[in-house]
């Protein structure tokens, strides 16, 4: 520290120039024209690096306004239809699930896609999915019977019609009810 420093007191609320040094005792005059002593170890010297300009009403807003601008930018708005999708879709077509068909018949294809089925419900279980949307299309019915007596059986669960407008008649929509720990 020298003269004509800006420097505050650490333990008190005063601050001022350095005017004098004598034997290591610092004097200081605050912006009063007030003169204290302390001893180096007592005094910080100020960072002159903002001026009180920099901290005018208009620059604050100006700043705070740039920071939310900044903020909007990062987020995406999404859309309220949206908001309600469900997180998981399982298309329980045949196609879907396997690649050739050949040397299947009626009751092995059932079974894959009620298997798939299943896996999808236990693992939406240990995920904490609480939606799900089978697509089993509309055909004979066979499949949306069998998907619903698989449904039964599970006590935590409710099942109804999909969204008749994104769906049409051909899928079945499962609520999971989770247990929140």
């Amino acid at each position: 520290m020298k003269i004509g420093d800006q420097v505050s007191v650490l333990d008190e609320d005063i601050s001022g120039e350095v005017s004098n040094v004598i034997n290591g005792i610092f004097t200081i005059i605050d912006e009063h024209g007030f003169e204290y002593q302390y001893s180096e170890n007592e005094l910080v010297i100020e960072n002159n690096s903002f001026s009180k300009s920099e901290f005018s009403p208009q620059n604050i807003s100006e700043i705070l306004s740039e920071k939310q601008i900044k903020k909007n930018k990062n987020t995406t708005r999404i859309k309220p239809k949206d908001r309600n999708l469900p997180p998981m879709e399982v298309d329980l077509h045949i196609h879907q699930l396997t690649s050739n068909t050949r040397g299947m018949d009626n009751f092995d294809m059932l079974t894959l896609q009620l298997d798939t089925a299943k896996r999808q419900i236990e693992f939406a279980f240990s995920k904490k999915i609480q939606r799900i949307v089978f697509i089993h299309g509309v055909g004979e019915g066979v499949l949306r019977t069998e998907l619903e007596y698989l449904l039964k059986h599970y006590d935590n669960l409710k099942f109804y019609d999909a969204d008749y407008q994104k769906y049409g008649v051909g899928a079945t929509e499962v609520y999971i009810f989770q247990n929140k720990i």
